[in-house]
């Protein structure tokens, strides 16, 4: 018998495809073909570089096996197979494997820096589809509106982009991405890649009971998909993969209270949260609370219709940082003014926390509910922790 190793595995449930492992892999282990991205056991020599850089944890998944599970079997999964029964061998692999364990578990302490870990779902949220489109077969859609989102005078381009599919089904549920393939070839003649963005419309459309959805999209400098997106006209037809993710969800709980912390286009699926929220349950109150950090009122994505919202049924805290005479706000510095709320929801079994936006939010995030939690007596990690474990703590920074 072939003595048992420990496998590097990809679960393709939660993966959303959008190659920042393979991109960060720095000896070519990690690689896709149109349905998955994998590990390949024969290159991996578990150096750990994806792990912090995976936004939902997807990649921080292993088996024990005796013989690897190949490249070929990985692609073919929607799923990933259940640990096997290894008997032992009598030659010390039980105690090999709990070394290697150990060895595991200091370099994941190590990689993890933080809010780092798999997240899972929220008990109550409705069932994601995933992957329904793939790079070989894309759906298409059609554009039907394009609007800039910030003001002409502010640093930033952000455009709301609607995407109708006519009569192809595409399930989506707030949280979700979806890819965009933008035309042409890379500079080495393969197609690009999809380039991800959250869909920031409700689960029954950017228009109630239409096939579309919407999609937050900010212009960057040198970026080929987002210049693509931005400039797309209606009529216009996309190629979509996806949709992807199946934690970052909203609960199906009217009882749920929902601190979401942003900045930028992390706003999209929270828009998305709220506009779902507001159609299955008008008459709530105090049941969400959102922190949104931007440049100035000018960069700010959907400022003027978050104005709208009442704050009796969401709390709204805009952190600045480029205003004028005022001194510099972040998220994190919005949180700890509003200290005794936030341990409140810490401690809340129905309160829920999602962190959406710049991976350098992450950090300053980290810290001041560290601080919070303290201040309260709690120990931060202990509690994100058990949120994680309880569905109520979900991460996607980019």
């Amino acid at each position: 018998m072939n003595t048992p190793i420990k496998q590097h595995l990809i679960d393709p449930e939660i993966c959303i495809r959008c190659y920042t492992c393979e991109m960060t892999c720095p000896i070519g282990a990690i690689t896709h073909d149109d349905n998955n991205v994998v590990v390949d056991a024969a290159q991996c020599n578990f150096c750990m570089d994806c792990i912090p850089v995976c936004p939902t944890g997807s990649i921080d998944e292993w088996r024990v096996v005796t013989t690897p599970y190949s490249l070929e079997e990985q692609f073919g999964w929607s799923e990933l197979p259940e640990q096997e029964d290894i008997p032992a061998d009598g030659n010390g692999a039980d105690t090999a494997i709990e070394a290697f364990d150990d060895a595991i578990a200091a370099l994941l302490a190590e990689a993890h820096q933080g809010a780092g870990g798999k997240a899972k779902a929220p008990a109550s949220a409705a069932k994601p589809s995933v992957n329904l489109y793939n790079l070989a077969k894309p759906a298409e859609a059609t554009v039907t509106g394009n609007f800039r989102l910030t003001s002409e005078d502010g640093d930033s381009d952000v455009r709301h982009i609607i995407l109708d599919f006519g009569g192809t089904p595409f399930p989506v549920l707030e949280g979700q991405s979806i890819g965009i393939i933008a035309p042409g070839e890379t500079d080495k003649g393969e197609a690009h890649l999809p380039r991800l963005y959250s869909v920031s419309s409700p689960r029954d459309g950017e228009r109630p009971n239409y096939n579309n959805l919407s999609l937050t999209v900010k212009r960057e400098p040198n970026g080929i998909c987002s210049n693509y997106v931005c400039d797309l006209k209606p009529g216009d037809k996309v190629r979509v993969t996806g949709p992807f993710g199946s934690t970052f969800l909203l609960p199906s709980d009217p009882n749920a209270h929902l601190m979401m912390i942003c900045t930028g286009t992390g706003s999209a699926p929270f828009r998305a949260f709220t506009m779902r929220r507001q159609r299955a349950y008008p008459t709530l109150k105090g049941s969400l609370s959102l922190y949104f950090g931007a440049r100035s009122a000018d960069d700010l994505p959907y400022f003027g219709p978050l104005k709208k919202v009442p704050e009796t049924f969401m709390k709204k805290v805009f952190a600045f940082s480029r205003v004028a005479d005022q001194s510099k706000n972040y998220v994190q510095d919005k949180l700890r003014e509003n200290a005794g709320e936030v341990a409140a929801l810490m401690q809340n079994p129905n309160g829920y926390i999602y962190v959406c936006g710049l991976k350098a939010m992450e950090h300053g995030v980290e810290e001041a509910l560290s601080d919070i939690a303290r201040g309260s007596g709690l120990v931060w990690t202990n509690v994100r922790d058990t949120m994680r474990e309880d569905g109520r703590y979900h991460v996607e920074t980019y």
